[in-house]
């Protein structure tokens, strides 16, 4: 191979590891801090810091040693390291968050995948910045055509770059997972070293060993679980979520995080989850004519795998029930493992907002808005301007509900933001927050009457009815909004750090309590390990 090409190769693929190990990175990562844009942006950051200091240090080793071998004994420790990102990545994640989470619980999103980055992340891909002067300066043998070589160079890179953004997206990581892209880059990396390394005749028993134990790992059949601590029925991954379904007891729970929060449940022995969807079961009595006589129209965006669906389908039979999801494996789960049946509920897989838009979308009682995962708002449907639109197609009366997935007792800026928004577009809004979990429900309508119609329906309900309880609960603790100050909308809806400051105040909470219950604990720690086992 001519040493131009070579060296224009050696760039491609360079530029393809780092976007590549960039996108898996952020998956890799998922499961412990979520999507959300602080998450992007601390791994887009540290590695264009990472790759910065490279530059600098691989111009001044240019200079210094001006030797190919060099640079392609450090890319192959660059290739080593990537490919044990899979079998160590997670441990030092979950022991970074667990570290993080005590040390700055105020912090933990920024500060865990702050660390987590730098264990785990920015060694290969300062060693990747190296690459590129390197290769400038070993490639530039005319001076006049310095400027030509260089920007050839570079462009290589870029190309590369481009490819290794779509490949983890639409090709590695839907269909083998985000461990084993890691290895695909990382064999990449691997196969350009061994060239190198048989062709200069020196050091390739090295790069053998390491380019056929990466491609062992990369084509043997193994499953790599996140939650490493637990047992679960399933682990997969999409274009957008991590999926994990677990059982517990009589029920079916998919988890979208590893530590916490539940997406969706199904209890096969009953058919109220105690969960936030059984308090949703409310929302046609706050109509003017709600009964479990009536049928309704009820749209559930973020449908998830169909809890509310299922409830509200056997509560008030003949309803028409539609609900968009935009992961399509999470509808496929849906179906296999939470017995969500087609005439239980119509089922489109889109974007929520995306949805309201075309032509299936049509009139309704009801709209449930469920598509905020923990702390993670996707803020195109948070905003006044999505409530908007999703008015425009509520029947008069209609009720608009919003589940917000997490509070605290100290921070309510979420809580408010939310509630103020969209108390901005209904004349009517209540909050209820629900006992014993994190979630608050917020009912609205355009129907001043409808708390009313509310307390008048539930009247009418047998004494033997699930429902009842419910409705005594909600019409006794729900509070009305009555303020819409704070206001998100398309241009500004800072949901990112509003929900960090919540998750620091969650997660102090929590280990505040569980500090009071060493001390108090005459057995101390092991005793409170005992409580939660």
């Amino acid at each position: 191979m001519r040493k131009n090409l070579f060296i224009y190769l050696t760039s491609f693929l360079c530029g393809m590891a780092v976007m590549g190990v960039e996108l898996s990175a952020t998956r890799l990562l998922a499961p412990y801090f979520g999507t959300s844009s602080i998450v992007y942006t601390v791994v887009i950051g540290l590695i264009m810091i990472s790759m910065s200091i490279g530059n600098v240090l691989g111009g001044r080793s240019a200079d210094k040693h001006n030797d190919l071998g060099r640079l392609f004994v450090m890319l192959w420790i660059a290739a080593l390291w990537v490919a044990v990102i899979p079998l160590v990545g997670k441990y030092v994640i979950a022991l970074s968050a667990l570290a993080m989470a005590w040390i700055l619980p105020s912090n933990l999103i920024l500060a865990g995948s702050v660390v987590s980055c730098l264990l785990v992340f920015s060694a290969p891909l300062l060693i990747l910045g190296m690459v590129s002067p390197y290769l400038v300066k070993l490639g530039i043998k005319d001076m006049e055509k310095s400027g030509r070589t260089a920007g050839e160079i570079y462009a290589a890179s870029t190309i590369g770059s481009i490819i290794g953004t779509f490949i983890p997206t639409f090709l590695t990581i839907p269909y083998i997972g985000t461990m084993k892209s890691f290895l695909v880059f990382a064999l990449a990396l691997n196969l350009i070293c061994l060239y190198y390394f048989i062709t200069s005749k020196k050091g390739f028993v090295k790069s053998i060993v390491t380019t056929v134990l990466t491609a062992a790992l990369l084509f043997m059949p193994f499953k790599s679980s996140y939650a490493f601590w637990t047992d679960v029925v399933l682990e997969d991954e999409s274009p957008y979520n991590y999926l994990q379904v677990a059982e517990k007891g009589n029920s079916v729970i998919l988890s979208t995080n590893v530590a916490f929060g539940v997406q969706s449940i199904y209890t096969r022995d009953r058919i109220l989850s105690g969960y936030y969807y059984d308090y949703a079961l409310m929302s046609p009595l706050f109509l003017k004519d709600g009964s479990t006589e009536k049928t309704f129209d009820v749209l559930v965006l973020g449908m998830g795998t169909g809890t509310f669906a299922k409830e509200c389908k056997y509560f008030y039979p003949g309803s028409n029930i539609v609900g968009v999801e935009i992961d399509e494996k999470i509808v496929d789960l849906s179906r296999k493992y939470f017995e969500l049946t087609e005439e239980e509920a119509t089922v489109y897989v889109n974007d929520g907002r995306t949805f309201m838009s075309g032509p299936e979308a049509g009139m309704y009682d009801i709209i449930l808005v469920d598509a905020y995962h923990d702390i993670t708002i996707p803020f195109h449907m948070a905003t006044t301007e999505f409530f908007a639109i999703l008015k425009e197609h509520l029947r008069p009366g209609g009720i608009l509900m919003v589940n917000i997935n997490m509070r605290s007792r100290n921070s309510t800026e979420i809580t408010d933001y939310l509630t103020h928004t969209l108390k901005n577009n209904m004349k009517k809004a209540y909050k209820y927050d629900i006992p014993g979990i994190t979630n608050t429900l917020v009912f609205s309508s355009d129907d001043e009457n409808c708390l009313q119609y509310l307390k008048d329906n539930s009247s009418e309900l047998g004494n033997d009815s699930l429902l009842l309880p419910l409705a005594e609960n909600v019409i006794s603790n729900c509070t009305e909004v009555t303020e819409s100050k704070y206001i998100l909308t398309d241009d500004l809806a800072p949901v990112e750090i509003l929900g960090q400051k919540l998750l620091n105040d969650v997660v102090t909470e929590m280990l505040d309590y569980f500090k009071n219950e060493i001390d108090k604990s005459e057995g101390g720690i092991m005793d409170v390990f005992n409580m939660l086992s």
